[in-house]
């Protein structure tokens, strides 16, 4: 029998209203192990080259892993994935939350979701049992109000639920799935995948759960895990003040995107600081399945113009750059509102800052005038143009419809020298740290698969001075200078992103895992050992989260995408105008060369193609021409 998984696969046809279950074989779970794996194994094998990403053959994966739902903190996260509408690449996306251990305690380790349905429907899923039901009462509806209508109609508050909001609904390119509202698969359209496919939402309820081969030795490492969070710097960090704490720390550095990736410093971040955050618009701490970390927010707020509600999720880091350091909006009221608009609408935070901040430096340049946006002016601090302007993109009216395409997109559409100012890599916006700051990251946005995602890269500035130490089990031994560009910054990126692509296959929260966090490399493959049954080590787990990564660029490649594409933004390879990274830039000669160097170590040869010799040592050899 298996241990920690339930060897079982759902696919859900909705063209034909028909579900099915697969059980795949132990070699087939060890081989990808769940998250990334499982996404880009389906994707290869499910998914014609060049298929539209919102046409009904572009499947949509949930994918948990042989761990998710063990009873350790950070065990509990989903990866979403299909082929991205908004960038034509390899998507997923991460989530926390409790949905992922619910589908494993309702008896499986992964969704595939197949088709479109000719009305909008929602799937209702139940130890062991799924039905696809009617949701045409819940279309239109936001994401808090489809929550609550579901979990009243299911009569049971412990309903989990998956849910579009109207942007996905409306199919805006960069629209998101939440779960509980809190809790948001954010990157690359998933939204407009599930809503190409008139499916509503998703919801979970499990009474089972998959046997542990050690369940005491779990129940061990849970124990040393869950003291370890009480003291590891970095996670008494998130405990109290969660990612908002990183603000004042990345300004007072120099690379807080500000004004559209202009500079790197912003006066007004005292403004949005975790100390200001915590005593004005704080309420609560809040958490995901079995996690000690606590770094959720919730905020709440009844007088004045931006009322704020606990239920609706707090502003994380990502948000507030992204509706205030990138807007030069000061205003944390404004900023965290904005923040909930778009989570009760299903909208990226990350891709709706970014397209706000191109339009409104279009608009300084003159390049969108009053004539383009019905007589409003979008200006830099203006924290009523950003809300406005959320409304539209969600609703796709006027200007909101040109923007809600992505900066790509929407730059192509108005022309007049806009595509100066979208900045993007693969087609999708960039989340906000300034890679003049964090060279190692820059790397990891030009290569990721996805497109600039913060979550597939290790962040350099944790491995200064004796940070690196947390890196010694994978052979680097010298710190890391955030701010070189050189060989050195190749292998600590080319190890680096294996460590943190181990968390993506295993679907665990980076929070809480390696090489940052409070998890450490042993005790983690003790627990993978503990909770399956299985001789695994730590080269297995790093070939995994290779594995994956090769699929991905398999995918890509096959799609069209060229080293051409795996480059950074105009303004990174230009000199920071001001503030502590003043003169710093990027050299686009030598970061090129760069990548080159690590295509060789990848053995990838000069097109970016994974060699015949790579995919036979990963086992992908039979994938190659799929």
């Amino acid at each position: 029998m298996p241990f920690g998984y339930n060897g079982k696969i759902l696919h859900v046809d909705l063209t034909r209203g028909t579900t099915r279950v697969e059980e795949p074989d132990e070699k087939w779970y060890r081989t990808y192990l769940g998250g990334t794996g499982f996404v880009g194994w389906y994707l290869l094998t499910h998914l014609a080259p060049g298929t539209d990403p919102l046409s009904p053959e572009n499947p949509l994966v949930f994918a948990t892993s042989v761990v998710v739902g063990a009873p350790l903190s950070g065990f509990n996260r989903y990866v979403v994935g299909a082929k991205s509408p908004l960038s034509g690449a390899f998507a997923e996306t991460e989530a926390g939350g409790y949905f992922g251990p619910e589908l494993k305690f309702a008896g499986f380790d992964a969704l595939v979701v197949h088709g479109r349905s000719e009305r909008p429907v929602y799937l209702w899923i139940r130890d062991g049992i799924a039905e696809i039901r009617d949701a045409s009462g819940l279309w239109g509806l936001d994401n808090w109000l489809t929550l609550e209508r579901l979990r009243q109609e299911l009569g049971d508050p412990r309903v989990r639920v998956v849910s579009i909001g109207p942007a996905g609904e409306r199919q805006v390119l960069f629209a998101c799935l939440q779960n509980d509202l809190e809790h948001f698969n954010g990157r690359t359209g998933m939204g407009a995948v599930m809503g190409a496919k008139n499916l509503k939402a998703i919801a979970v309820r499990g009474t089972g759960k998959p046997a542990l081969a050690d369940p005491e030795k779990v129940k061990e490492i849970a124990r040393w895990h869950n003291e370890r969070i009480k003291s590891h710097p970095p996670n008494v960090g998130l405990t109290k003040y969660g990612t908002p704490g990183l603000l004042k720390s990345i300004n007072d550095a120099g690379f807080l995107p500000t004004r559209n990736f202009r500079e790197g410093w912003f006066e007004g971040a005292e403004a949005l600081s975790a100390p200001v955050y915590h005593e004005t618009i704080f309420h609560s701490n809040s958490t995901c399945w079995a996690c000690a970390v606590r770094c959720k927010r919730r905020v709440e707020r009844t007088e004045g113009k931006y009322p704020l509600d606990r239920r609706f999720g707090g502003a994380e880091y990502e948000a507030l750059a992204a509706l205030g350091s990138m807007l030069g909006i000061r205003d944390l009221a404004a900023v965290a509102y904005g923040n909930q608009r778009c989570n009760l609408y299903g909208l990226d935070v990350i891709s709706t800052g970014a397209v706000i901040a191109f339009a409104m430096e279009c608009f300084e340049h003159g390049i969108l005038t009053p004539a383009d946006t019905g007589g409003r002016e979008l200006r830099w601090g203006d924290a009523e143009a950003m809300i406005w302007l959320i409304g539209e993109i969600a609703s796709r009216r006027g200007i909101g419809d040109t923007l809600a395409l992505g900066v790509k997109r929407a730059a192509a559409r108005i022309g007049r020298g806009a595509e100066r100012f979208a900045f993007h890599i693969k087609g999708q916006e960039l989340a906000f740290h300034d890679g003049r700051g964090k060279t190692g990251m820059a790397m990891g946005f030009a290569l990721s698969p996805t497109g600039a995602d913060h979550i597939e890269t290790p962040h350099d500035v944790a491995f200064q001075g004796d940070g690196i130490a947390k890196l010694f089990p994978l052979g680097l031994f010298d710190p890391v200078d955030p701010l070189k560009t050189d060989e050195a910054k190749v292998r600590f990126f080319f190890l680096g992103q294996k460590a943190w692509g181990i968390n993506n296959v295993l679907a665990l929260c980076n929070f809480t895992s390696v090489p940052i966090h409070a998890m450490t490399f042993g005790r983690l493959v003790e627990a993978v050992s503990a909770i399956t049954g299985w001789d695994v080590s730590l080269y297995e787990l790093m070939k995994a989260a290779e594995r994956a990564n090769v699929l991905a660029r398999l995918f890509n490649n096959r799609e069209g995408f060229t080293p051409a594409d795996d480059t950074l933004i105009s303004r990174w390879f230009e000199e920071m105008p001001s503030g502590p990274l003043r003169g710093k830039r990027i050299d686009p000669e030598r970061f090129a060369e760069l990548v080159r160097l690590y295509y060789e170590m990848s053995g990838w040869d000069e097109q970016g193609r994974p060699t015949r010799g790579k995919l036979v040592e990963l086992g992908l050899d039979g994938l190659a021409g799929a």
